[in-house]
């Protein structure tokens, strides 16, 4: 419950305020006074009248009525005293600095559990506990240092976490980043990341607030809330970037298929990022450079110019932005070779553009105007510029402010001397601007954001599957467990999935007869070990009877076997498809490489079920081995769009199975026209 009195208090109360700056609750009441608070400020210390200058009473009992509280006191009296605050002070918001609660003790979850029953019971906000406080236009109630430039088109941050708020700040505040609100949501008892958004969501104004959304998560504790949050803001015009830590901890876990070996609780996030449309990030350095492009114009294509008087960096950023498939095109023709005759001889335009270290601020005004007005293919343009230390770059920076303001097509400055060229680069950013000292986290992100879908579509695609059939097959399946293949082919028939024609049997000749009927060469499979490769049964191009039935007397006595599988031998490029459920977000689809790339390469991408024909298109395109589906030198690419296609069956079969908690098909072997489930495996678990 986020309430008007947090957000905009006419009066703060800091219970446990302090002249030691150096203290939480001397801390804070410094930044709030510093900050220019307009509001009425009181302290409580029992053993001071006057703290920083601010009244100071005994105990809560004796302050006015107050809006907003702040609670910097031992965990042990937070219970009492937000009692007599919310019950006798008509507190509605309050903000607990203090730790020892849920995140050390059960003694502390309990004493968390006293605190949210008297806010709920009272209708009043609370944040925390266990956290740095609230930032923002109207009120810096934080104890931390540094306080970045907040205006309301700044950047808001959420973070689960008060101490790496503080670091996204200081990484933040190096490039020029300005911030609307910062919220530290700490142990998040009654407001988590989640009702963030969703406040921000529903109370979005166009015109006033900020379109940029930085996010720490630590725990997704509503993986359905924060989707449909991230990705109504994302549709009205905002940008969101995140960071979810500790998302590898399940990946070790056994698990009995291709699928559940290689997805994690991390392909959940993955596949939740790429349904919202948010922007993955793993660093502080990258979400904060995320915060940075996203302040400047949205990118119409992916052609980039480089202009610098320093050949390395170039070269690097170019790496980095050709190694997320953007483009830095050669330049070439007449229109070049003027560029050229008008810098210093030995400056080059193939582009990287590099006017050399003697390069002049007329140079660079010169090269953006052809990059602006001149050269078509570029869609926007990276200006490298730094000092050795021999020379000021005032002339240089004015340059670039001069076209940020003035170009159409965005300018990234990538400013590295921020020690050599400090002053310089402070007065860039004090004209409102940011800045990328490292040019590959600038390529690396730009890449990713580059190719980070939009929010994907809610409808569920139905064409083509037949759910009333699906239902009947799942409910006529006796009991949890691997299925048989018999139902498996039933399943993914119904969602209109082409499978193999195969035959099961304990019988020797019905096998034969089957291989017989349909031609060899074929392929032989025992059923009833999962791995079935691991217990030698599997059987490849089979062609003749008589290898077939030597076969078949081999595999019949492995362990654990109940029937040999028999279907044609086929060719074709080897995918794989899966699915594993993943508690709280639903089932997870991976795609990738099949055969045995899927567990030896792990190049898979992840989306969360249903998906969207443009959430399987990305899918597909994030993959490392897209060029090999693609087709690449010489070699056939396979049907993409049949791919996508069957990705999006299958997601639409596991919406209306969700009895379904592991699955794979491997492989599936596409051909330039088409495709098809050669093997799958379904695991189910009975209500």
């Amino acid at each position: 419950m986020i309430t008007s009195q947090l957000l905009h208090p006419a009066s703060i109360v800091i219970v446990g305020a302090s002249n030691n700056i150096h203290k939480p609750g001397g801390a804070i009441l410094r930044n709030l006074i510093a900050g220019g608070y307009t509001g009425e400020l009181c302290a409580v210390n029992p053993k001071e009248d006057i703290v920083q200058g601010v009244k100071a009473y005994p105990d809560v009992t004796a302050i006015p009525d107050t809006d907003l509280a702040i609670l910097a006191i031992p965990a042990s009296l937070c219970p009492d005293v937000v009692e007599v605050l919310a019950n006798r002070k008509q507190v509605k918001a309050f903000i607990i600095l203090s730790a020892g609660f849920g995140e050390e003790t059960h003694e502390g979850a309990l004493l968390e559990d006293r605190i949210l029953e008297t806010v709920n019971r009272h209708g009043a906000a609370l944040i925390g506990p266990n956290c740095i406080g609230l930032m923002n236009t109207w009120h810096h109630s934080v104890f931390s240092q540094p306080i970045p430039e907040l205006n309301s088109k700044g950047v808001d941050l959420i973070s689960s976490s008060g101490a790496t708020a503080v670091f996204i700040l200081e990484s933040a505040v190096t490039k020029g980043l300005q911030f609307n609100s910062v919220w530290s949501v700490g142990n998040a008892k009654q407001i988590g990341v989640e009702d963030v958004l969703e406040y921000m969501d529903n109370n979005f104004h166009m015109d006033k607030d900020s379109r940029i959304k930085l996010l720490y998560i630590e725990n997704i504790a509503d993986p359905d809330r924060l989707l449909f949050h991230a990705s109504s803001l994302i549709r009205k015009g905002c940008r969101i970037a995140a960071i979810k830590a500790g998302s590898s901890e399940s990946g070790s876990r056994a698990a009995s298929s291709h699928t559940g070996a290689i997805a994690t609780s991390d392909s959940a996030v993955e596949a939740l990022f790429r349904k919202a449309g948010i922007v993955r990030c793993y660093s502080r350095e990258e979400l904060t450079t995320a915060g940075c492009i996203f302040t400047l114009p949205e990118l119409k294509g992916k052609n980039f110019a480089i202009v610098t008087h320093a050949g390395g960096p170039g070269v690097m950023l170019t790496d980095a932005l050709c190694k997320g498939g953007l483009n830095v095109p050669k330049l070439e023709g007449a229109i070049a070779e003027e560029l050229k005759s008008r810098l210093f001889p030995g400056a080059s335009v193939g582009n990287p553009i590099d006017i050399l270290a003697t390069g002049t601020p007329d140079h660079l005004r010169l090269c953006l105007d052809y990059c602006e007005e001149k050269l078509e293919n570029i869609d926007a343009v990276m200006a490298i510029f730094g000092t050795p230390g021999l020379v000021t770059m005032f002339e240089m920076y004015d340059v670039l402010h001069e076209k940020m303001q003035s170009c159409r097509k965005p300018i990234f400055p990538v400013l590295p001397s921020i020690n050599t060229a400090g002053a310089e680069v402070a007065a860039f950013l004090a004209k409102g601007h940011v800045n990328f000292a490292d040019e590959v986290t600038l390529g690396t992100m730009l890449a990713r954001i580059v190719n980070t879908p939009k929010p994907a579509a809610n409808e569920i695609e139905l064409y083509g599957v037949d759910v009333p059939r699906i239902r009947r097959i799942i409910d006529s399946i006796p009991e949890s467990g691997y299925i048989e293949p018999h139902y498996v082919q039933a399943l993914l028939r119904s969602a209109g999935i082409p499978v193999v024609e195969e035959f099961v049997s304990g019988n020797k000749e019905e096998v034969l007869s089957f291989a017989r009927r349909t031609g060899f060469p074929v392929v032989a499979k025992v059923v009833g070990p999962v791995h079935k490769s691991d217990v030698g049964g599997v059987a490849l191009n089979i062609k003749s009877a008589q290898h077939l039935a030597l076969e078949f007397d081999r595999m019949i006595q492995i362990p654990d076997v109940t029937g040999i599988l028999v279907q044609p031998m086929l060719k074709g490029t080897e995918l794989f498809i899966g699915a594993k459920y993943e508690e709280k977000f639903g089932h997870v689809v991976l795609c990738g490489l099949g055969g045995i790339f899927v567990e030896v390469l792990k190049d898979v991408s992840s989306g969360l079920a249903p998906l969207s024909y443009e959430e399987a298109y990305s899918m597909i395109h994030s993959l490392r081995a897209y060029k090999i589906i693609k087709g690449t030198r010489g070699q056939e690419g396979v049907n993409e769009d049949r791919f996508a296609e069957i990705i999006v069956r299958l997601s639409t079969l596991l919406r209306f199975a969700t009895e379904i908690k592991e699955m794979d098909i491997n492989p599936l072997l596409a051909t330039k026209t088409h495709l098809i489930a050669v093997d799958a495996r379904v695991r189910i678990e009975k209500r």
